[in-house]
């Protein structure tokens, strides 16, 4: 089979390992600075070009499935000959292409006795990387560790979260062939008391189940990260011993739209208490201070932010510093780093660490959520913990818990306008705007503190395993 391989970003990397490189005729970019380069030896083309070649289905590597298939369809590929990375456990898995299974710490041994004892418990991650998803995951392995389960952390693929597991005598295993197959053709998944599964990512692994096995489904997802689902595969999933959770009413809304009936409960995560130790500081700096957090990408809404500022008067712009923060080599940021090249208040500081993030947000003065879909942002969550008030879109998880102007502001979603007049409400309202921080504080320790989720991670898993 030839293929043809659409994006060559993030998911690319994480799903190149499946396709030969003699099989790949060609990847498919629109970036015009990839186009007619070549990556990993491979010849990158314009989907217009790429199509002329004899190929036999193009995989979509990347979560823009609609534009994506609109724009194949116009250039007249058929609708059969198109594929998602969710597809590849029908496309190309058989047990010749299976890949090694990597086991760190004492895994390997864990895995062997793993069907001995009754409080052994499989968590299984997308990835390994320091995010929402993942970190909720790992907050959720240390309580049950700490509370005499043995815990043992799965991933589909490597990342930072693995030193920070092992340190905490975590085992860990990588096993890449969870992108592709099911839990029924896993080699290791059996005897465990109770399995723990995040994100949408996991839904044609849970497609075909073994034994009675009880499994929590922890939805984090987006209506964007469903693109490219197929309503079958998960009508096909058995419900039996099955718990669905989520982080709110957004992954629940998106998971209804293709299982009205599926029953799922709310789970939300947690963030460690960093400000418990805050000695305050001056808090009169000369400027507001606004930050905003997360990668640069459409779906996060930077844009719309950089629009926002640029309709404030010179005189309240000058009063304010906007500090955005995260992966700044996305086509989004170049655009808008150029865009802000005569904005000195816009501070585009590319990624920052776990330390960098939380020392600025102990000087924040409010932070700006402005995604045009975002579940529930953990950002936002270790904003309120440090007593910062969020300015959010109203199409984040967030917003349901903000009181406007008691412990937070709304804007209406993908509105730059009505989103500029409240930061320069926050801007002419500082006193006001600090008051609500002490309130969003409250938000933090009644929802997403650690003692809350605690105690009810614990309550869920027991009942579980109970059952």
């Amino acid at each position: 089979m030839k293929f043809l391989l659409f994006g060559t970003g993030d998911y690319y990397n994480r799903y190149k390992k499946w396709f030969p490189k003699e099989s790949v005729l060609a990847l498919l970019d629109n970036s015009l600075l990839k186009q007619h380069t070549k990556i990993d030896g491979i010849q990158v083309l314009p989907p217009e070009e790429g199509i002329n070649l004899k190929y036999d289905v193009i995989v979509i590597l990347s979560f823009y499935v609609k534009e994506m298939c609109q724009q194949l369809f116009l250039l007249g590929v058929e609708e059969k000959r198109i594929f998602h990375f969710y597809d590849l456990h029908r496309l190309i898995y058989n047990a010749a292409c299976r890949k090694p299974v990597l086991y760190f710490g004492n895994a390997g041994e864990a895995i062997l006795s793993a069907h001995r004892g009754d409080r052994v418990v499989l968590l299984m991650s997308q990835d390994l990387e320091i995010g929402g998803p993942a970190l909720a995951l790992f907050y959720t392995a240390e309580i049950l560790n700490k509370r005499g389960y043995r815990v043992i952390f799965a991933s589909m693929i490597d990342g930072p979260l693995r030193d920070k597991l092992l340190s905490e005598d975590i085992p860990v295993v990588i096993d890449a062939n969870l992108q592709v197959e099911t839990m029924a053709e896993s080699e290791w998944i059996k005897g465990f008391a109770l399995i723990i599964c995040n994100t949408i990512n996991y839904h044609v692994f849970l497609s075909e189940r073994i034994d009675k096995t009880p499994v929590i489904w922890w939805l984090h997802d987006s209506e964007f990260f469903y693109h490219g689902v197929r309503k079958n595969v998960l009508e096909s999933i058995d419900t039996e011993y099955l718990a669905v959770y989520s982080v709110g009413t957004v992954p629940e809304a998106s998971m209804h739209s293709f299982l009205p009936d599926l029953s799922i409960r709310k789970l939300l995560y947690s963030v460690p208490d960093m400000a418990s130790n805050e000695n305050g500081g001056d808090i009169y700096h000369d400027k507001i201070i606004f930050v905003t957090i997360g990668y640069i990408e459409n779906r996060k809404g930077q844009d719309l932010l950089v629009e926002a500022v640029q309709m404030l008067s010179a005189g309240v712009r000058d009063k304010a510093q906007f500090y955005l923060i995260g992966q700044n080599s996305s086509l989004l940021a170049q655009k808008l780093m150029k865009q802000t090249e005569a904005m000195p208040e816009i501070i585009i500081t590319g990624t920052m660490g776990r330390a960098g993030v939380n020392e600025l947000l102990q000087k924040a003065d409010v932070l700006i959520c402005p995604s045009r879909e975002d579940p529930m942002p953990t950002v936002c969550a270790e904003a309120m913990m440090h007593s910062v008030p969020c300015l959010v879109s109203g199409a984040t998880g967030i917003a349901d818990y903000i009181q406007k102007e008691v412990n937070g502001l709304v804007f209406e979603s993908e509105d730059s306008k009505d989103l500029s007049q409240k930061i320069e409400w926050c801007i002419e309202h500082i006193h006001d705007v600090r008051q609500m921080g002490e309130e969003a504080r409250k938000i933090y320790e009644m929802y997403f503190s650690m003692d809350v989720f605690e105690k009810e991670i614990l309550r869920i898993v027991e009942d579980c395993i109970r059952k």
